[in-house]
């Protein structure tokens, strides 16, 4: 992988870096997220692409307060925050050429957010060239987060110090898999045929809310997860995570999946042999004709 970069793909931060970031992430968590919850007025929260597509003023002020503080601490790197980037996408173009980039989703799950549902969580992934080497996954309800980077193993932080490495799951047959797909995000000429298959497994969920997916899987209490609507701030911090918790990720092709990546599908599961399975069973996804509507 790293031939065809400019210099080798290596987790980028010190120990007392990775925590003046946790605590960024937790201040403006503090300070621009929790104090909204379940407080929103209707002119606090609008549309941007439709009604199931919402943006708050939390997801502005928290993304403006991480963009600022990790510009104070690193100068250099780029800083693609989700809000920025809905209003200038030309900045995307630049993710694969960053010696160092940040992505931020300052509220993931902004729909639950907005609806008063407790399941949001802040991402934050550090990218070189595109290739995600670190990612958080911060839960402000309870105040704990699962990181992981490149070079260690995904760990679960919860209050008070305490402290576990994360695994996924064994995996298994496709009757006793659990996962995640978004049903409404599939091509609407291939949805019948997604929702068919869906009944081949244990359960199939969609939580809103890729940073809880992506933790559930690290944590073992899923086997798989789906993403039609790839974005560099949705995906990156929860495939590291995921990946370093044990998971086999890739794009539904087999390909590797990078963060500067803008279609197609992205599956994660608990084991390459798992994957293996999701993947043969959606393996219709990848009619040429689907790709293009995604």
């Amino acid at each position: 992988m790293t031939d065809t970069l400019p210099m080798p793909i290596t987790a980028p931060f010190t120990p007392a870096q990775r925590s003046q970031i946790i605590n960024l992430i937790r201040r403006a968590a503090r300070t621009e997220i929790m104090p909204r919850f379940r407080r929103l007025s209707a002119h606090q929260v609008a549309e941007k692409t439709g009604a199931q597509d919402l943006v708050t003023e939390a997801d502005k002020a928290a993304e403006e307060m991480i963009a600022r503080g990790l510009q104070g601490m690193f100068p250099h790197a780029l800083v693609v925050g989700e809000e920025y980037a809905s209003e200038h996408p030309e900045i995307l173009d630049r993710i694969k050429d960053a010696e160092l980039c940040f992505t931020i989703d300052p509220v993931d799950g902004t729909w639950n957010y907005a609806k008063g549902l407790p399941l949001f969580g802040v991402m934050l992934s550090a990218l070189r060239f595109g290739v995600p080497v670190f990612g958080l996954l911060y839960d402000p309800v309870v105040n704990d987060f699962i990181l992981a980077d490149s070079e260690n193993p995904a760990v679960l932080q919860m209050p008070r110090g305490l402290r576990r490495e994360v695994s996924t799951s064994d995996g298994g047959a496709i009757e006793d898999l659990v996962g995640f797909v978004p049903l409404s995000l599939i091509p609407a000429e291939k949805r019948g045929q997604m929702a068919a298959a869906m009944t081949r497994f244990a359960r199939v969920n969609s939580l809103r809310c890729a940073c809880h997916e992506a933790r559930m899987i690290a944590q073992g209490h899923a086997d798989f997860v789906l993403f039609s609507k790839l974005t560099a701030w949705d995906q990156p911090p929860g495939a590291i995570v995921m990946k370093q918790a044990g998971a086999h990720v890739a794009m539904l092709d087999g390909s590797e999946y990078r963060a500067d990546v803008k279609t197609g599908y992205f599956l994660a599961a608990s084991d390459a042999a798992t994957w293996g399975r999701v993947r043969d069973l959606f393996d219709f996804l990848l009619d040429p004709a689907s790709d293009a509507e995604t």
